[in-house]
């Protein structure tokens, strides 16, 4: 599965209330047809994720004259993604990391499968080593997704 994700739309497809600068809002990926459509919520708007949804997140919109945050290299969030594959208590974390990888086209989303146990994995296609990856589907909760993405823009932002 390949899809194109859109940009913040910068308005609340509830309200239709245009984000200010600094203010919180959140963010789904839903698929409808064979299309794959973003739609960003106010955080009065936000009741938590839609029934059926691929992903959320949480964002922040840019202060007036900020500059602009830059993500570390592609290579250092490839191989902490990697480091991450036997730390089985921080899955949730590696899960995270390889939607924010899909997100930025570092990898693609190539399937999702089952493994023996019948847990769902995600296999993620890396162009740039040529490797295939499959890491759980270990969806956090809200507030488990907050302190994992406190926790990569601490580590991961430059």
């Amino acid at each position: 599965m390949d899809f194109e994700v859109q940009r913040c739309t910068r308005h609340c497809a509830e309200t239709h209330k245009t984000f200010e600068p600094d203010e919180v809002f959140y963010s789904v990926l839903a698929v409808e047809g064979a299309d794959t459509v973003r739609r960003d919520y106010s955080a009065e708007a936000w009741h938590g994720p839609p029934e059926g949804v691929l992903g959320w997140w949480k964002s922040q919109m840019p202060g007036r004259g900020e500059n602009k945050v830059s993500w570390a290299p592609n290579d250092v969030l490839l191989r902490y993604f990697e480091e991450l594959e036997d730390n089985l208590q921080r899955q949730d974390v590696r899960y995270v990391l390889g939607l924010l990888m899909v997100r930025r086209r570092i990898c693609r989303l190539e399937d999702a499968e089952q493994n023996e146990a019948g847990d769902e994995l995600l296999v993620l296609y890396c162009p740039r080593n040529e490797k295939t990856y499959k890491t759980p589907v270990v969806t956090p909760t809200e507030q488990r997704a907050e302190e994992i993405q406190e926790e990569l823009a601490q580590l991961l932002f430059k």
